[in-house]
């Protein structure tokens, strides 16, 4: 393996892991947001299919970190992949938000 390499390696632990690691965490705040509070600017079917979202892009962020952790950070992820799960995360953040300035009772840090 070239000094080159090694540097992309380098460079992908550095940034790749810890933002799967920011993935993670955001994703499971965000669902036990949606899973635990009433959210009343969101209908039933909206918090649902939104829940359903975060599922999934936490079992797609797991599965990424398994993969980079599989191939000692040898293996990166394509933007296409990546920029949904930001998308997502933008929207939870909207949401937890709004919920934050409409709910009197709630207090940081315990919550989203």
């Amino acid at each position: 393996m070239g000094d080159s390499d090694l540097s992309e390696s380098k460079l992908l632990k550095d940034i790749l892991q810890p933002l799967l690691e920011d993935f993670q965490y955001w994703f499971t705040r965000s669902r036990k947001l949606l899973e635990d509070e009433q959210i009343s600017f969101l209908s039933d079917q909206e918090k649902l299919t939104l829940l359903a979202k975060v599922k999934q892009a936490q079992n797609e962020v797991n599965t990424a970190k398994m993969l980079f952790s599989a191939t000692k950070g040898q293996v990166g992820i394509d933007m296409e992949t990546i920029m949904p799960w930001h998308k997502l995360l933008t929207e939870c953040w909207n949401v937890a938000m709004r919920f934050r300035t409409q709910d009197t009772d709630w207090q940081a840090p315990d919550r989203i």
